[in-house]
């Protein structure tokens, strides 16, 4: 029991006869309660409400019924503890907070009537690698495979100018929703294997780690020559698709940015561990920048070559040379994207040379 709470009688829920004053957080003195037993919230019998209906701002959890000012009939009401405007509707009633917070987490919630009907247009027929946030589903006239992603940390704006300008050997974005929390992104399906999975059989041969690295690098050099580079930020085998025929895709750009040199760190920290370069982890001078990518492509290579990060194993000869400098710790030692593809692909032709 909290000290705030001895010597006070005992409390017991309505609904569910759960001993409230042992509850932790509990105080009498609290505008509403949401009983830890049985999950129903218990209104104060000291809150005035005109039909005894809690109404919590979406924005804080805030009990907005005892605001100044507030009337369950208003429409709509801003919340004096964070400025949220909240939507005062009886058909948005929950019965029980975990009704409420399913609801909140609803991907879908707050589409307009004519996004639901364009989502319509794809049939889902299945999850991607057991993910409940990436979705294979298939438009139901065409028939053509495409994949839905449900995305909570992104930039809508670099969503918005991929899919006005594709880049090749990205998957291009066919349509993009924002509900109230999710960015909904219907994308190109890319038949293949990540290189993750490619991995599971043990090391890939050299000639092809390298023309994998050097099909990322392409890529890397058009996002980092655009008139404000796009920093991809999550380089790494999950993120990469081969397809059949030897394609190369690179994937998923929700940890994206813009590239601002006048910036001196991010403004959150990205990307996976390993592969993310130490100045996206708030170390170093400077902010991420194309270098940051580099130094992603760098340890991704050193794993497709030995199947772990070079602290572990390392490649021999002059490859390991060219992963050397793509992972040093200052930026500006490190290739640009088309360097890197450059040194690449000497190293095979000199490789080659010396096979003969």
């Amino acid at each position: 029991m909290s000290e705030e709470n001895k010597g006070l009688p005992y409390e017991y829920c309505p609904r569910c006869d759960a001993n409230l004053t042992f509850q932790k957080g509990y105080s009498n003195d609290l505008p509403y309660w949401i009983c830890l037993g049985c999950g129903e919230m218990l209104i104060n019998p000291e809150v005035e409400t005109d039909t005894n209906i809690a109404w919590i701002c979406d924005g804080c959890g805030a009990m907005m019924n005892i605001q100044p000012g507030f009337t369950e009939d208003c429409g709509t009401w801003t919340c004096t503890e964070c400025g949220c405007e909240n939507k005062i509707d009886g058909s948005e009633l929950y019965l029980s907070e975990e009704e409420y917070q399913t609801a909140r987490q609803d991907p879908y919630r707050g589409l307009t009537n004519e996004e639901a009907l364009r989502l319509l247009h794809y049939h889902e027929e299945g999850k991607v690698g057991g993910r409940e946030d990436i979705l294979l589903v298939r438009h139901v006239e065409t028939g053509i495979p495409y994949i839905e992603k449900l995305l909570t940390v992104y930039n809508r704006e670099i969503y918005d100018w991929l899919m006005a300008h594709p880049i090749a050997r990205m998957p291009r974005i066919v349509d993009l929703l924002e509900s109230e929390n999710r960015l909904i992104v219907i994308e190109e399906y890319i038949d293949g294997q990540t290189v993750e999975e490619l991995l599971e059989n043990g090391p890939l041969p050299e000639a092809e780690a390298v023309r994998i690295a050097c099909s990322v690098c392409e890529v890397l050099d058009e996002l980092h020559h655009l008139p404000t580079p796009i920093i991809h930020r999550d380089i790494k085998p999950s993120n990469i698709i081969v397809t059949p025929e030897k394609g190369v895709y690179l994937l998923d750009m929700n940890a994206a940015k813009w590239y601002d040199p006048d910036k001196s760190d991010d403004t959150r920290h990205m990307g996976t561990q390993h592969y993310a370069a130490p100045e996206q982890a708030g170390f170093g001078l400077t902010a991420s920048s194309e270098k940051s990518d580099i130094y992603a492509a760098g340890m991704l290579l050193n794993v497709m070559l030995t199947g772990t990060f070079p602290k572990e194993k390392r490649p021999a000869g002059r490859v390991w040379d060219i992963i050397e400098r793509c992972i040093r710790l200052e930026a500006d030692e490190r290739y640009t994207a088309r360097e890197l593809r450059e040194a690449l692909e000497k190293a095979v032709a000199h490789a080659a040379e010396t096979d003969e």
